[in-house]
């Protein structure tokens, strides 16, 4: 049995060593709203929201977080006798839509909290199998190729498994290009439009399909499986859906149309532990690759990350 018996919210701010910068913004500082949770034990967990100050990547805010766990979530699943943390995002569900984010972030805490309670890792919970993981970086819009390319060159050096590098109209080909040519064939480079393009203005990804990349990431705009279908037929390199994926269901979707090849699971867009771990057992079964992006997360939603990233 699993009970919460107190929630605190807790916010902090953590300022980035350089400014981020993707094609809808750029952030220096990060506003990060945390989830303590305590049960009837005296255990304690924590979890974290990764929605942002604006809504530019979904819907939510760290501010309609905070009104939505004080106001919804917190009544519905504090002193309640759970048969355990799968029970919780399901009975998040009922009459209560959206706010996915707020959710996940009482809902991991919940898995993180039943872990301890039980005296095993997270990952183990979750049903993980790896004992190490291949790390990337994500690399934002820089001022030059000469700059991107010095930037993708030292994540290397420092051990970085994968490169994913951020791309806009006029700061896409040229740039992929001059890293694919200084670093070499092998490097394992990605691009992230993060929505940037539209079927008009996305020829130039056509081209980048010489250079090699392991995957474009969310070409399109977030609702549009169907656009995204059509310019995966254009392409050779695969379409990854990372903002177009909040549920078991439009993976289910994605995988019926055709509208990508590779999923970014982040636990806190689809609403936490239960729909990723769907999302992956759905994928799994088709064939589809995965793997688990951050939202610039403190060390809390890291470490759910690697957790869920365990899973074979």
């Amino acid at each position: 049995m699993l009970q919460i018996v107190g929630l605190t919210l807790r916010e902090i701010s953590l300022t980035l060593k350089e400014p981020f910068q993707i094609s809808s913004g750029t952030t220096t500082q990060r506003r990060i709203l945390l989830v303590e949770i305590e049960g009837a034990d005296g255990t304690h967990a924590w979890g974290e929201c990764t929605a942002g100050e604006i809504p530019n990547y979904g819907p939510e805010t760290i501010d309609t977080a905070w009104h939505a766990i004080r106001e919804w979530v917190a009544p519905r699943v504090l002193g309640h006798a759970w048969g355990g943390p799968e029970e919780i995002q399901p009975a998040l569900e009922i009459n209560f839509r959206g706010h996915h984010m707020a959710k996940a972030a009482v809902e991991m805490a919940a898995w993180a909290l039943a872990a301890e309670m039980e005296g095993i890792s997270l990952s183990a919970k979750l049903g993980g199998t790896r004992d190490r993981i291949r790390v990337g970086i994500s690399l934002g819009i820089q001022r030059s190729p000469a700059a991107l390319v010095e930037k993708a060159r030292a994540a290397l050096d420092r051990g970085y498994r994968k490169v994913k590098i951020k791309i806009k109209p006029g700061a896409d080909v040229e740039y992929v290009r001059a890293v694919r040519l200084a670093l070499g064939p092998d490097a394992p480079l990605m691009a992230d439009a993060n929505n940037a393009y539209t079927l008009e203005t996305a020829e130039s990804l056509e081209e980048l399909d010489d250079l090699g990349l392991m995957m474009i990431e969310q070409p399109l705009a977030w609702d549009d499986l169907l656009r995204h279908a059509e310019l995966q037929k254009r392409l050779q390199t695969p379409v990854c859906l990372d903002e177009s994926i909040t549920s078991v269901d439009r993976a289910e979707d994605m995988i019926a149309l055709g509208a990508g090849k590779i999923i970014n699971i982040k636990p806190g867009r689809v609403g936490g532990f239960l729909q990723s771990i769907g999302i992956h057992d759905v994928c799994a079964a088709h064939g589809i690759p995965v793997w688990c992006g951050g939202m610039l997360e403190s060390g809390v939603g890291r470490a759910h990350n690697v957790a869920l990233a365990s899973l074979p």
